[in-house]
């Protein structure tokens, strides 16, 4: 019952996937390299091991188990992230190409490295 209806105009991740190699373009984690270890789609949203850590805080749910704050990845923007060639050695655009055999796979724009 918001202002707003879920007509929600933002894209759906298609260009990065789970375990993907990525770098962060924007952001306080400029520069930092990466493997997806989550994707969502409807967020727009991926999570980057080591990349964007918030500090969680947890009680502990037995006896004798240790509570306290641990260091978790959260979600970043996924428009905020390019696809690591390392040919080129730097974030990059992708391109879907067709393989002779009829597969499809997505390749480096620059060099044409498939990932």
């Amino acid at each position: 019952m918001g202002l707003y209806k879920s007509t929600d105009k933002r894209r759906e991740v298609a260009h990065i996937r789970r375990d993907d190699q990525v770098i962060v373009i924007s952001g306080d984690d400029k520069g930092r390299k990466g493997k997806v270890i989550a994707v969502s789609p409807k967020e727009g949203k991926v999570m980057i091991d080591g990349v964007n850590l918030v500090s969680k805080h947890v009680k502990p749910r037995r006896q004798g188990q240790q509570g306290g704050i641990i260091k978790a990845a959260g979600a970043i923007y996924a428009s905020k992230v390019q696809l690591y060639c390392s040919k080129c050695d730097k974030g990059v655009r992708i391109k879907n190409k067709i393989s002779a055999d009829g597969k499809r796979f997505r390749a480096c724009a620059k060099c044409g490295e498939e990932f």
